[in-house]
């Protein structure tokens, strides 16, 4: 079975993702702690594509606090990691790619995605990252619910 999400959206060229990155802390973490219906969520789409956590790990708890997800866990020693986010896009093939963060450091990567979700979460959202996006979310599982039924995607995307 092929490994993808196919999005069909009107007025849009198909979209096809194999992997999903996003970052950790204020993305779908706060205060180093995941929250809650997101391990689910990233498991049920890690069933159907490559799951890639990215992150500068500020509380030092990502690699625990992920452990029953089913992911890549990528904690980076950068101080500045945007650049390193968006080579990491990059080498994954950011055609293919959807990234899902709200900060200053997750820019690029969002810029650089096929499909870019930013999300409003208990630490906000940078502004750049906000006009970088395709799609603003106010918490992280309505971002996880647009990949697992395609149909509110197309809804909000649709030209």
């Amino acid at each position: 079975m092929e490994a993808v999400l196919r999005f069909t959206i009107p007025g849009r060229e198909l979209l096809e993702i194999e992997h999903i990155v996003l970052d950790f802390n204020g993305t779908f973490a706060c205060d180093g702690k995941v929250l809650p219906g997101v391990a689910e969520r990233l498991n049920a789409l890690a069933d159907r594509v490559a799951v890639h956590i990215f992150t500068a790990d500020t509380f030092g708890t990502a690699r625990e606090a992920c452990a029953g997800i089913r992911a890549k866990v990528v904690v980076t020693r950068q101080p500045v990691v945007g650049p390193e986010k968006e080579r990491y896009v990059a080498e994954l093939g950011a055609g293919r790619t959807a990234a899902i963060g709200n900060g200053a450091n997750d820019v690029l990567m969002l810029r650089r995605a096929a499909l870019a979700i930013l999300v409003l979460g208990p630490e906000g959202a940078a502004v750049e990252a906000l006009l970088s996006a395709d799609v603003v979310v106010k918490e992280i599982n309505e971002g996880l619910d647009l990949l697992l039924n395609p149909k509110r995607l197309a809804a909000t995307l649709r030209r």
